[in-house]
C-alpha cells in the first residue's frame, strides 16, 4: 500500500461528502457506488441516524427481509433509544424474531400503525403496497443496484428525496421474465434502478466509497481491476496485516497444497484434469468437501486488524459458493458425509452481502462444454471472489482458457443500451490469468 494513502481518512472525506449532499444539498437523489465490503450498511446507518437526529423522519428500503432485519438490528445497536419501525408482510414468519427483544422496535403490517417514528423500514416488495399516506421527506434505498427500475418507480412517491447506496459490481436485478423486448427503452424495467435514475438525472451527485475493508490486500487489486475499472478501490488493510495459518503441517495431498499456497498468497486454485462433466460433477464436489474438511482438521487460524491474538477458524467462518442451488446441495451432502457441519453453502446471489474468513469456490465454467451468458455473468463470478477476508479458493477443472477461447463474448451490442464493460468474458479472462499463478495441479 502507498505509505502515504490513509485509508480511513480516505472513507472519512468521502462519507461526509455524502453525509453533507444527503442533509443539506438541494438534489432530490445522491448515488453512492460501494465495492464489496466498503462498509455500505455502515453508511446507511449513520445516514439513518444523523437524518433522525435531524428531526427528519425517514423511510429505509432494502431488497430483501434479511436485510431489513440486520438494518433494524444495526439501528438498535447503534441507538437503543431511536423509535423504529419494521414494516412487514402477513406471512407467519415475517421478520426475524430477535427483534422482538427490541424495546425501541414497534412492528406491524400496517404502515399506519408506524406513523410518527423516527425511521421505518422495510423491503421495495412491501413498500409498494402502500398507499395514502403523506410522504417522508427522506428515503434510503439499501443495495439499489439489486433493486430493478420498476420496483423504485412503485415506491418513488412515497418519499421526497433519497439516498441510493449499492454495489455496482454485483448481480444485476432478478427478473422471471425476458427483457430483450425493453432493450434500449427509457421505461426498461429490468433495469436496475440507479441505471435508471442516472440516465433521467445524469446531474444528480454521485460518490464513491474508495476502500474495502473486507478484502485483503492480495484480493483488492484484482477484483478492483477485473469488475471495477472505472470506479476503482483499495483494501483497507496491507499486505501482512492479515495472516492465516495451520497448527498441522500439510500432508502432501492437494487440499493441503493449494490451502497452504491461499494462506500464502491469499488466492489458491485447486485444478481437476479437463473433463466435460454433469453440473453436480461427484469429483469437483469432492474436492470441495475435501478442502473445507482439511482446513478445519489443520486447526486454522486467523490474524487480523481486529484481534492481535490469532482468531480459530471455525466452520462459522468458511463458505462454499457455486453458480447452481443443486451444486450447493450436492456440497452441503458431501460435507455432511464427512461430518462437517455449520458451513455455510449457497449460490452467489445467496452470498451477496456475507463475509468469511475464508471462501471456497466452484468455478462457474468448470467442466462445462460451452460458456454460456449465465455463467459468464460478471456479477455473479464478482460475488464469489470477493466475500472472503483472508483466502479464496477456486476448484475448478482444466480447460477454462481454452474454452474461453472457443467461446469470444457474443453479447449483442444494442441501440440505447451502455455496453457494459467488462463483459463477463473479460472478467473471467482476467481473473483466470491470476489465479492461474496460484495453480495446484491434482488428479484426486
Amino acid at each position: 500500500m502507498d505509505r502515504d494513502f490513509d485509508p480511513g481518512a480516505a472513507a472519512a472525506r468521502v462519507t461526509e461528502a455524502i453525509l453533507r449532499d444527503t442533509l443539506h444539498g438541494t438534489d432530490r437523489g445522491v448515488v453512492v457506488d460501494s465495492p464489496p465490503g466498503a462498509g455500505k450498511s455502515t453508511l446507511v446507518v449513520r445516514a439513518a441516524l444523523e437524518l433522525a437526529a435531524a428531526g427528519r423522519p425517514l423511510m429505509v428500503i432494502a431488497q430483501t427481509n434479511a436485510q431489513v432485519d440486520d438494518l433494524v438490528l444495526r439501528l438498535a445497536e447503534k441507538a437503543p433509544d431511536l423509535p423504529v419501525g419494521r414494516l412487514h408482510s402477513s406471512d407467519t414468519d415475517p421478520y426475524d424474531k430477535a427483534l422482538d427483544d427490541l424495546p425501541n422496535v414497534r412492528k406491524s403490517a400496517k404502515a399506519g400503525d408506524l406513523a410518527g417514528l423516527d425511521v421505518v423500514i422495510s423491503t421495495a416488495a412491501k413498500w409498494a403496497h402502500v398507499k395514502n399516506v403523506e410522504p417522508w421527506r427522506h428515503a434510503i434505498v439499501d443495495e439499489a443496484y439489486q433493486m430493478r427500475s420498476d420496483a423504485l418507480l412503485a415506491v418513488a412517491g412515497l418519499f421526497e428525496r433519497a439516498l441510493f447506496v449499492g454495489d455496482p459490481g454485483q448481480l444485476d436485478p432478478f427478473s422471471i421474465v425476458g427483457a430483450e423486448q425493453w432493450a434500449g427503452l427509457s421505461y426498461d424495467p429490468s433495469a436496475s434502478a440507479v441505471s435508471t435514475l442516472l440516465a433521467h438525472n445524469p446531474e444528480l451527485p454521485q460518490h464513491r466509497l474508495p476502500v474495502s475493508w473486507r478484502l485483503p490486500a492480495s484480493a483488492a487489486p484484482l477484483v478492483s481491476d477485473a469488475f471495477y475499472p472505472y470506479t476503482p478501490f483499495r483494501s483497507g488493510t496491507d499486505h501482512g496485516d492479515r495472516r492465516l495459518s495451520f497448527a498441522v503441517a500439510s500432508d502432501g495431498s492437494g487440499p493441503d497444497r493449494v490451502i497452504d499456497e491461499a494462506a500464502r498468497s491469499g488466492w489458491g486454485l485447486l485444478e481437476l484434469p479437463a473433463r466435460h462433466t454433469p453440473r453436480t460433477d461427484l469429483e469437483a464436489v469432492r474436492a470441495l468437501a475435501g478442502v473445507v474438511r482439511r482446513l478445519l482438521d489443520r486447526g486454522g487460524a486467523a490474524v487480523s486488524e481486529r484481534a492481535e491474538e490469532p482468531v480459530p477458524l471455525t466452520a462459522d467462518r468458511i463458505a462454499v459458493g457455486t453458480a447452481h442451488r443443486d451444486q450447493a446441495a450436492a456440497v452441503r451432502s458431501a460435507l455432511a458425509d464427512l461430518g462437517v457441519r455449520d458451513v455455510t453453502v449457497d449460490t452467489a446471489n445467496r452470498l451477496q452481502g456475507r463475509e468469511f474468513d475464508v471462501t471456497v469456490v466452484l468455478h462457474p465454467l468448470s467442466g462445462r462444454p460451452d460458456a454460456t451468458a449465465f455463467h459468464l455473468e460478471t456479477g455473479r463470478l464478482c460475488v464469489l471472489a470477493s466475500r472472503h477476508r483472508h483466502a479464496c479458493i477456486v476448484v475448478c477443472r482444466a480447460g477454462v482458457s481454452d474454452l474461453l477461447d472457443d467461446h469470444p463474448s457474443t453479447e449483442p451490442v444494442q441501440l440505447g443500451v451502455t455496453v457494459k464493460f467488462p463483459d463477463g468474458w473479460e472478467a473471467m479472462m482476467s481473473t483466470w490469468d491470476h489465479w492461474s499463478r496460484h495453480r495446484v495441479a491434482w488428479r484426486p
